[in-house]
């Protein structure tokens, strides 16, 4: 009897997303999708103890020691690491970038709040900060194209 190798494991991912204030970001994409944010402040603490991280680089959100540039939101039923409070599922990084956004993304979000749903979706996103850009509608379909308070452009199908 031969025996196959195993499949390799799927490959983890994020998206990482650029910021010019990566806190203020993860609040909004985390309650655009009801997401939650991480905390990564056990592993912060642990990192200024060993003295691999200094102080400066980081800050106090929401109560708590978090990295100053880098911030991410998880789906709250996907799984975690209790120890570093990083997320292993689906999460969005927000890293903080000296420069805006000055072009059209190459890469955007498509939010699906379900059938006859989409005007109330979109005035949710706006109460949050976002802002219609135009509204679409073609053959293949129709959907809201927007931008969140950084300009990064997001549809809502």
């Amino acid at each position: 009897m031969t025996q196959t190798p195993a499949s390799p494991a799927p490959v983890h991912w994020k998206i990482v997303i650029d910021a010019n204030d990566p806190h203020a970001q993860a609040d909004f994409w985390a309650a655009a999708l009801r997401y939650e944010v991480e905390d990564n402040s056990a592993l912060i603490e642990k990192l200024l103890g060993f003295g691999a991280v200094p102080k400066e680089l980081t800050v106090e959100f929401h109560g708590r020691r978090a990295f100053r540039d880098l911030v991410a939101v998880r789906h709250p039923e996907d799984p975690f690491e209790e120890e570093s409070g990083t997320g292993l599922g689906r999460r969005l990084l927000f890293q903080r970038v000296p420069e805006a956004k000055t072009v059209k993304n190459r890469l955007h979000l498509d939010l699906h709040p379900g059938a006859g749903r989409r005007e109330k979706e979109v005035a949710r996103l706006e109460g949050l900060g976002a802002r219609a850009l135009r509204r679409v509608a073609e053959q293949g379909g129709e959907w809201v194209v927007m931008a969140d308070p950084e300009g990064n452009e997001f549809c809502v199908q």
